[in-house]
């Protein structure tokens, strides 16, 4: 765009200051990246389907394995050997991503076995109540005072709980599993925030991962449990595909949420357990009860509350911005 002189745009119109068209850029690549993570987390079901006869231990250790294979030809491409190096030493950083690891570990393992064994519905459950949490780790780990409509959608969440406790017959533990450890996974990747990026951050997870990863394929190996390497060359390159099936969407994750305020966060990651519902029922055609309806009705109900409240303090928030920038 040509502009007139003083910097000013055709017409009269002020141009965009360029720290405005960079936080603007910034914002519109932390939306796409998230999208991008949510929706192959999505369809992630589907990828785990295809790797049948392998179980849900031996699936996790190869992602670690081929995961840090490609987190390595990564670090290669971009020389950032020394940033790796940088992070290995600063305590602010290791200590977090070490924890990290263990939490999407779990994660990984619980969400496998779940889709694995038939009960993906519940898996996306747990990415549903995922918010919910999310909230709460506010309240308890930094101390947040709640509004009263995230109130609201705490409480609603806990008679979800109850009403599918009834309904699965006991209690929905891998949905309270999985929201739990990603939900603690998505704070401790915020707290590192800029001190490490996106590849760092994952390289250094899964370099921690990688040891007990490997020892677990090297057993699996020997006591004849693996199927790596026994189910033809297809099935080899669909386990090994894992490494980049992993990253990808754990790269698109960390870039987001080092772009993003937790509230935009929050709205994308329900792209995922809808695309896991959805799979769930039209593909694997997986049972719903009336009671899950029910129950499933009650956390979606809970999720529009906080979408609402989160919503409205993020217009709230943006309205105070412009006001003191007017002032300024």
């Amino acid at each position: 765009m040509i502009t007139a002189p003083g910097g000013a745009a055709p017409g009269g119109s002020q141009p965009t200051p360029p720290a405005l068209r960079a936080v603007d850029k910034d914002t519109t690549a932390g939306v796409l990246f998230g999208i991008g993570a949510y929706g192959l987390w999505g369809l992630l079901p589907l990828y785990f389907f295809v790797l049948a006869p392998a179980g849900n231990v031996e699936i996790v250790a190869n992602r670690v394995v081929w995961s840090l294979l490609f987190c390595t030809l990564l670090i290669t491409i971009t020389r950032s050997w020394r940033v790796l190096g940088a992070a290995f030493r600063n305590r602010a950083v290791i200590g977090p991503l070490s924890i990290a690891a263990g939490l999407i570990a779990v994660n990984w393992l619980t969400y496998t076995y779940g889709v694995t064994t038939g009960q993906a519905v519940e898996t996306s459950l747990g990415y549903f109540i995922n918010p919910l949490v999310s909230v709460l780790l506010g309240v308890v780990v930094l101390k947040e005072k709640l509004r009263p409509l995230q109130w609201a959608a705490v409480a609603i969440g806990f008679i979800a709980v109850g009403v599918l406790t009834v309904s699965y017959g006991k209690l929905p533990w891998i949905a309270l599993t999985l929201a739990l450890s990603f939900g603690l996974y998505g704070f401790v990747k915020k707290r590192v925030g800029p001190r490490a990026d996106a590849i760092t951050s994952l390289s250094v997870e899964t370099i921690v991962l990688a040891p007990l990863a490997a020892a677990t394929m090297i057993f699996l190996a020997v006591s004849g449990a693996a199927t790596l390497g026994t189910n033809g060359p297809v099935h080899f390159w669909l386990l090994a595909a894992s490494g980049i099936i992993t990253a990808v969407p754990l790269l698109f994750f960390g870039a987001s949420a080092r772009r993003l305020p937790m509230t935009t966060i929050g709205l994308l990651q329900y792209f995922a357990p809808v695309l896991q519902f959805v799979v769930a029922l039209a593909v694997f055609k997986e049972a719903m009860t009336t009671e899950r309806w029910i129950g499933f009705g009650v956390v979606w109900l809970a999720l529009l509350v906080l979408t609402v409240d989160m919503l409205r303090t993020a217009r709230k928030n943006s309205l105070t911005r412009k006001r003191a920038r007017a002032a300024a």
